[in-house]
């Protein structure tokens, strides 16, 4: 037996996002984009580029990790 409100959430959801949120998100996206600016998400997508060694797939070559550098560390899990 399913309980009542595995039930009647996914249902009040989808009639949320079906019918109401067209008319209702107009009313408070000025007050979702005062909360959370489009300044945050960017600074934060500006500053994780150039991280890690991936490689364009379109050429043809896959990611990988590259073999210049310093040899990575080894794990330091206690062995009894």
């Amino acid at each position: 037996m399913v309980c009542i409100p595995c039930i009647v959430i996914p249902v009040l959801l989808w009639v949320y996002k079906k019918f109401l949120e067209p008319y209702i998100y107009p009313l408070i996206a000025p007050f979702v984009n005062r909360m959370w600016p489009k300044k945050a998400v960017q600074a934060t997508s500006t500053n994780n580029q150039g991280k890690g060694d991936y490689k364009n797939v379109s050429n043809g070559v896959t990611s990988g990790i590259s073999s210049e550098g310093p040899p990575p560390e080894a794990c330091n899990k206690k062995t009894d």
